[in-house]
């Protein structure tokens, strides 16, 4: 058999499993994520205080990977960088059940963030080695569609207890059996793909993407994700809303967010090809949609609000998959690391500025905060326009010998 058809087979095998690994990790935190906002509006939090603290737990848990993708392309140790996250992630979303206050529920909240921070960059240069042999779009597209089944079954299993026994804590609780299946993946993963790096042999080499600075492509681009970033309401403060006002009941919450992340599933699946084949135009094409979600969830009704749910995952699944997809074309082998680590660094920055103002937008002015959301994800789109118009992402590839 063909030496090349058996690391493509390899390399899809490798995406399949870190695809079961997240798939068990976001049954966890998205079902606990499916919640935390109704639950700090139980615990006596403010619109503000979830807000802000919320936002902050993204801020952590995208800024410090510009640590640990630094780190992990410096010491190569990108296996051990994976598991330390993953285990922080994961251990302390059970660990929810038995906080009493809101103060300690926002800690548990930002040490999952926190955890999230550590193995993403590490796990996603993983990746984009494996990606090179398939399509990137549709590598990063498959892994999101996977992690997006467990972020959708995640919520279920969470609506399934609260509609059983209407406990918050036994929903939390329920989600170690995942976050335990999920650890035990990834060392299966980590005992079978030692070397990721590996899949890159006789791979393509971007000409232009040789030097050891990051071209100017990647930090429009970046701009551009930015802005998305900030205008894209965190869903604990759509919790909130919908807890507040008493759109829908206790357990219908999760059950809106599990069919978001089902969307989210299947945009990213069906944006990772198409990216492959136009490039920019999915993403911006996907911006647009998923830009007038604020106005459907923050002022309709029950179906009104679905609808936004849907669009808000249309949105999620390109920002988890094509977003991600595209840094591996822009920077060279080396500093993938980096750059994801940069990349998620600016992504979390922005989004927490964005949540912690329309957090306090939302307790001065429901309609402030809609203007604010829709007015910056359109900006973003005329960036994205002025990355296509420059034909960054076409640059010259050539072959390297095996």
């Amino acid at each position: 058999m063909n030496n090349k058809y058996i690391l493509k087979e390899s390399a899809l095998k490798f995406v399949i499993l870190l695809g079961i690994v997240s798939l068990f990790a976001d049954m966890t935190y998205e079902g606990a994520r499916s919640i935390t906002g109704s639950y700090l509006a139980i615990l006596g939090a403010s619109g503000t205080i979830v807000g802000i603290f919320t936002g902050f737990g993204e801020l952590i848990g995208y800024s410090l990977r510009l640590v640990s993708g630094y780190i992990s392309d410096r010491t190569r140790k990108y296996w051990a960088i994976t598991i330390l996250g993953y285990g922080i992630n994961l251990l302390a979303v059970p660990l929810l059940a038995l906080a009493g206050r809101w103060e300690v529920a926002t800690v548990l909240i930002i040490a999952e963030r926190l955890g999230k921070a550590i193995r993403t960059p590490a796990r996603d240069a993983m990746l984009s080695h494996a990606t090179t042999k398939m399509g990137r779009g549709w590598g990063f597209g498959l892994h999101e569609a996977l992690d997006q089944i467990g972020a959708m079954l995640g919520p279920l299993i969470v609506a399934g207890v609260l509609h059983l026994k209407g406990s918050y804590q036994m929903s939390f609780g329920v989600l170690l059996i995942p976050a335990l299946l999920a650890l035990c993946v990834l060392v299966v993963a980590r005992l079978l793909y030692p070397h990721p790096r590996a899949f890159d042999i006789g791979s393509v080499k971007s000409v232009k993407l040789e030097s050891k600075a990051f071209p100017k492509v990647f930090w429009l681009y970046l701009a551009a994700v930015a802005l998305i970033a900030a205008g894209y309401v965190d869903f604990p403060l759509i919790a909130y809303h919908f807890k507040r006002v008493s759109i829908i009941s206790d357990d219908w919450i999760p059950i809106f967010y599990a069919i978001a992340m089902g969307v989210d599933a299947l945009a990213a699946l069906l944006f990772g090809r198409l990216f492959d084949q136009i490039g920019i135009s999915i993403l911006i094409a996907a911006a647009l949609i998923s830009s007038i979600f604020a106005p459907l969830v923050f002022l309709g009704g029950f179906h009104f609000a679905l609808l936004g749910m849907v669009l808000w995952g249309v949105g999620m699944g390109a920002q988890e998959s094509i977003m991600r997809a595209a840094i591996a074309g822009m920077v060279s082998v080396d500093r993938r690391g980096s750059a994801y680590g940069i990349f998620n660094t600016g992504y979390g920055i922005f989004w927490f500025l964005g949540s912690a103002l329309m957090g306090i937008l939302y307790d001065i002015s429901i309609p402030s905060l809609i203007a604010f959301s829709v007015a910056v994800q359109f900006a973003s789109i005329a960036l994205l326009l002025l990355v296509r118009k420059n034909h960054y992402f076409n640059y010259r590839e050539v072959k390297i010998d095996d």
